[in-house]
Order: C-alpha cells, then sequence, then structure tokens
C-alpha cells in the first residue's frame, strides 16, 4: 500500500499589496520578522504603513512604532495616497507609538536596556489586540551604540520578542555601504529581508524591489519594478514568463474588409499580439484606430496608449479618416492614455499599462508608437515588451503596436527592429516613391496559424478610411 504525504505550507499573512502577495505566494511570513531595507526614499515607509492600513481594513489590528515622525505627519503622508489614517486611529484599528529615543533613558549602568520599549510595545499591542506591528526604523533605536556584542544582543532579543508573541512584523533599515543594512546584522536574524532601491539611470529614476532570502518557501528572487501612485505602492510580478497562456481560435476584424481578406476572411486571433511597422505617414496610427473602432462597434471596450499626440489632437486627426472615436470615449468604451516616453522610465510605463488594464478591462489594446521609447537600450524595450505581452495574453487581450522604420522605403534586410520575433502578426507599410502614384502599400510579413496573403495591397487614405486601391 502506497503512503501518501503533504508537505506543510508556511502560513502567511496578506499585505493586500498588489503584486507583492502574488510574487511572496501569499505574503508575509505570518507571526514572523520581517526586515524591509533601502535607502532614503525608496519607499519603506509606505510599504510598511500600507501593510498596516491593509490589514486593519482586513480585520486584522496593528502597532505602527515610530522614531523619527509623530503621529500627525504620518496621517499627513498617507492622506495624499487616500488613506484615512486618522480615523483607523479613532476606531482602534490602528495605534501608533511615537518612541524619542534618548540613550541616557535605556542605558543603565553602563548596559543597553530595552525593557522599557518592551513594555510600550507589550501594552499598545493589548491595547488593540494587534496582529501586525511596524518599527520604523532599526537605525535609530541603536543609534550611537558602538559595542557591537551588545547591539547583536539586543536585536537578537528583540526579534525573538516579537516572534514568541506571534506578531507579523516588518522592522525597517537603512541601507548600509558594503551590507543590506548599516548594522549587518538584521538580515542574519530576520525570518524574510526584502531590499527596495530606488535608482536614476539617464535621469529617469525607477524604484525596484528584491526578496533576497524568505526561509520555509519557495519565492522570486528577481528585481522586481514597482510604483508609488495615488494609490500606494503597486509591485509587478512580470519575470514568471512561462508561455502558459491559452490560445484560442476566435477571429476579430482588424476593421477593413479589404485586409480581412488577406487573413482569409477573418482577422487577427483573439488575444495575439500584432506589429504595424512602417516609415513616417504610412497610416501605422490610422490603421490601429480601424482595429480600435472595430472593437468599439462590437460592445468591446479598448485601452488606448499614445506617446506623441495628446488625446484631443488624436481624436482630431482621426476624424480626417472619417473615424469619430470621441464618441466611444463620451460613452465609455474607449480610453486613452497619453504620456511622453521619457517621462518615466521603462518600468512606471509597464506598471502604469498593468494599473491601467486592470482597471478598465478591455479586450483590445493599442500601443502607439513603441518606436517612442527611446530611455533604454534595445534589451531593455524588448524585456518590457516581452513582459507587457505575456501580461496581455494571460488576460486573454488582444495587442496591437506600431512602430516607427526610421527613413524612407524600407530595406528588406534592415526591418528586424528586435521585438519582431515576440509579435504573432506583422504588417509592414511603405509609402510609394515620391512622384509616383500608387497610394501605400501594405505586406504581412508573417502570421502565425493561419494562412495569409502573400501580395503587396495598396491603400490610400480618404476621409472614409483606409480604402484599397
Amino acid at each position: 500500500m502506497r503512503r501518501t504525504t503533504s508537505t506543510p505550507t508556511l502560513a502567511k499573512t496578506a499585505t493586500g499589496i498588489l503584486g507583492f502577495d502574488e510574487i511572496t505566494g501569499g505574503g508575509l511570513p505570518q507571526g514572523r520578522p520581517t526586515l524591509v531595507c533601502g535607502g532614503p526614499g525608496c519607499g519603506k515607509t509606505l510599504f510598511s504603513l500600507q501593510f498596516l492600513i491593509n490589514g486593519a481594513n482586513a480585520g486584522e489590528r496593528g502597532v505602527f512604532v515610530a522614531f523619527e515622525e509623530t503621529e500627525d505627519d504620518l496621517i499627513k503622508n498617507v492622506q495624499s495616497l487616500g488613506y484615512d489614517l486618522r480615523d483607523l486611529l479613532k476606531r482602534k484599528k490602528i495605534a501608533v507609538e511615537y518612541v524619542r529615543v534618548e540613550r541616557s533613558e535605556i542605558e543603565e549602568t553602563g548596559e543597553y536596556d530595552l525593557e522599557a520599549l518592551f513594555i510600550r510595545l507589550d501594552e499598545a499591542i493589548r491595547r488593540v489586540r494587534a496582529r501586525r506591528i511596524v518599527i520604523d526604523s532599526v537605525e535609530t533605536l541603536f543609534a550611537g551604540l558602538q559595542n557591537q556584542g551588545i547591539l547583536r544582543a539586543e536585536l537578537r532579543r528583540l526579534f525573538v520578542w516579537l516572534k514568541d508573541r506571534g506578531i507579523t512584523a516588518i522592522i525597517t533599515g537603512e541601507k548600509g555601504i558594503d551590507t543590506l543594512t548599516r548594522q549587518g546584522l538584521e538580515e542574519y536574524v530576520s525570518d524574510c529581508v526584502i531590499a527596495l532601491d530606488h535608482r536614476v539611470s539617464g535621469q529617469i529614476s525607477t524604484r525596484r524591489l528584491r526578496i533576497v532570502k524568505y526561509r520555509g518557501t519557495a519565492h522570486g528572487t528577481n528585481e522586481y519594478p514597482f510604483l508609488i501612485d495615488k494609490e500606494g505602492v503597486v509591485v509587478l510580478p512580470i519575470t514568471s514568463l512561462q508561455l502558459v497562456h491559452n490560445a484560442t481560435n476566435r477571429r476579430i476584424s482588424t476593421g477593413l474588409g479589404w485586409l480581412d481578406e488577406m487573413f482569409g476572411g477573418r482577422g487577427y486571433y483573439r488575444a495575439s499580439s500584432i506589429l504595424i511597422s512602417g516609415s513616417a505617414g504610412t497610416a501605422k496610427t490610422t490603421l490601429a484606430s480601424q482595429f480600435v473602432d472595430a472593437a468599439c462597434l462590437r460592445g468591446e471596450r479598448a485601452l488606448s496608449f499614445q506617446f506623441e499626440e495628446s488625446p484631443s489632437q488624436y481624436l482630431r486627426n482621426m476624424r480626417s479618416t472619417g473615424l469619430r472615436l470621441e464618441r466611444w470615449v463620451r460613452s465609455g468604451q474607449l480610453e486613452i492614455h497619453a504620456a511622453r516616453p521619457t517621462l518615466y522610465g521603462l518600468e512606471f510605463h509597464l506598471a502604469t499599462m498593468h494599473r491601467a488594464v486592470d482597471r478598465f478591462r478591455p479586450s483590445v489594446v493599442v500601443v502607439d508608437p513603441l518606436s517612442a521609447f527611446t530611455g533604454g537600450t534595445l534589451d531593455e524595450v524588448n524585456a518590457m515588451l516581452m513582459r507587457l505581452i505575456d501580461f496581455l495574453k494571460g488576460r486573454n487581450i488582444t495587442s496591437l503596436f506600431t512602430h516607427l522604420i526610421p527613413g524612407g522605403p524600407w530595406p528588406a534586410g534592415a526591418i528586424d527592429i528586435g521585438v519582431s520575433s515576440l509579435m504573432d502578426t506583422w504588417i509592414i507599410l511603405q509609402n510609394a516613391p515620391p512622384g509616383q502614384n500608387g497610394g501605400r502599400h501594405l505586406s504581412i510579413l508573417k502570421s502565425r496559424g493561419m494562412p495569409h496573403s502573400a501580395e503587396e495591397r495598396l491603400f490610400e487614405l480618404t476621409n472614409r478610411g483606409a480604402l484599397a486601391l
């Protein structure tokens, strides 16, 4: 008789922070201490406060122990993110303990003693029946202490004290020169260590998160971009590219009858990725807009990311081709996001797209143009695109990207832009040579999984759209 055994899983406490609970498989280790470390301005305090506030809203009360910021400071800091910390304090969902550290008050006969702090923590925990606690930050607590033996012993004592009470804890720490923290000891006594980083490259700042260790459970070990916006901290679990999304045989219209005919009369596969490449003025944006218009006509939602035109300018320009996209904006079926690519780093743009897609839930997404992202290397742009495509396919969303090929008519040997292998369908556009009639030329370079036309079709732009010649 074969005996089956089940592997016990580590109990975890959800943070409620989007993306983070996914990459950790459920959140922070329940009843254990977690160290969140990083340099100034990387988001340690906000991450910790969001952990407490989300817990309080879910029924788990918490205590925030501050050594540098008062209760009023904390209330104001999270107010801009839509969190009403004052109300949670009034309802005793959260307690804030502001502790002004004076070495003379916690030193006795030449030794460092945290007993007075433990009494205050214990009283606060009992007062609100807390299951979560944040200590911000450990450096302030041990500031000026030179004796490494006492420092190591008291750090261990603090972590053991928290673990003995079964409290899920976050302790924040400042980044050291050659170590994760200034003391270089906290990471060894913590059950979970999270490193936050705020870096600047090419005058563009990005924030990244890495799980350095997590005892007793598997976890993602890569760097994950995260952003802090008006809704708080959002982590992008974008490195789990396992190619597990489902493929469908359903087809959707390109928005142009003659172009549908080139795909066997049925258009693109749903949840596929489409790339439209061409030089300036080849109607890339117009063909993308025809696709958006067709989706809205079917009663679906469409999300358009514009990186060269404002929404107003984009809508005006499309009216000249007979597309009245503003009606879909008014009906709530079309949402347009416009921003300069150089305004943020690639990770921030990716995070913004994730957030917009999760909120709006479209069936069609357009990125126009992809070539506007010049703030990173080709490899970085490819990585961003791969993550975005995987994200969209996982949600059964059809994505269309435009890309500008610099210069005039494209030479056949010089059009591989580095992202074509990620696309299911690739359409090439070309203007007729100057002084020649013939309008614009369209060719389907590839379309995976379906028969498609190999001919070059001519079309022109009119006030009734893109018409085949």
